[in-house]
């Protein structure tokens, strides 16, 4: 899969509509570099102009700030604001809702400002224009699928529709967690639980979690962010049902059901 770099399309005279930032954990995490190629071959498909940062693209400083590291957060949102500024971008669409939430509401304040879209938001403007289209006859016809919401693309951003709209467009059963939407859960990862042990005598919160999702009887757990795919992953494997519960990322999903 060929996916276009922002220095070679300018090379060749051309200029993206849109700019994929990939993020840390869908340029190196194994897991996630499948949500990339997904979300990839959803635009390649569509025939969108994008392109990616490459070797250019660097972590966002959100994990520094969130950490308590102000510094290194500046430091590295001014190389990055730098970058993105001398190709003068405009519009940026990433899969990863903490990139999402920074760029939006935190970049800014140093002198980023991009309009900037979640891809489900973006998926959802996709179905709304006529352009994303499924097969008649998908792969997920009497599933039953559960959606988990992001704590950076809920609770911080209010969207809660869009990855839900773009879930009722496949041929399956959605059913909600009895803890969802503003009520939601977090999977534990956005609270930094993905990188430390429990506290002594607590559950796990992912495992909690994923029991939640699985309780709904849905075999699909769709999710939003490669970070809360990881946890919820992990909640499923430490209950043994990953041969029939899978985590699956919105545009996985529907990269699979594409004409």
């Amino acid at each position: 899969m060929h996916i276009p770099q922002m220095a070679e399309m300018l090379a060749n005279g051309e200029t993206p509509d849109i700019l994929f930032w990939v993020g840390c954990a869908g340029s190196f995490d194994q897991r996630a570099q499948k949500i990339t190629r997904a979300f990839a071959t959803i635009l390649n498909k569509l025939e969108i102009k994008y392109a990616i940062l490459g070797k250019e693209e660097a972590c966002t400083g959100d994990p520094a700030r969130r950490a308590g590291n102000e510094f290194l957060f500046q430091m590295m949102a001014y190389n990055n604001i730098q970058v993105l500024n001398g190709y003068g971008i405009k519009k940026i669409v990433t899969a990863c809702p903490h990139c999402f939430n920074i760029f939006k509401n935190e970049y800014p304040e140093l002198g980023g400002s991009y309009e900037v879209i979640h891809h489900t938001i973006f998926l959802q403007q996709l179905i709304n224009e006529g352009r994303l289209k499924l097969k008649e006859k998908g792969n997920f016809k009497g599933r039953r699928i559960t959606y988990h919401d992001s704590c950076y693309l809920g609770r911080a951003n209010n969207v809660y529709e869009a990855p839900r709209k773009v879930l009722e467009l496949l041929d399956a059963e959605l059913v909600e967690m009895k803890r969802c939407g503003s009520k939601g859960l977090c999977c534990g990862a956005g609270g930094a639980q993905m990188f430390k042990e429990e506290e002594k005598g607590a559950t796990r919160v992912n495992f909690e979690r994923s029991e939640e999702a699985m309780q709904t009887g849905a075999d699909i757990i769709a999710s939003a962010c490669p970070f809360c795919n990881t946890m919820l992953t992990d909640g499923v494997k430490n209950k043994e049902k990953e041969d029939s519960v899978k985590v699956l990322d919105i545009a996985e999903l529907i990269a699979a059901e594409m004409e």
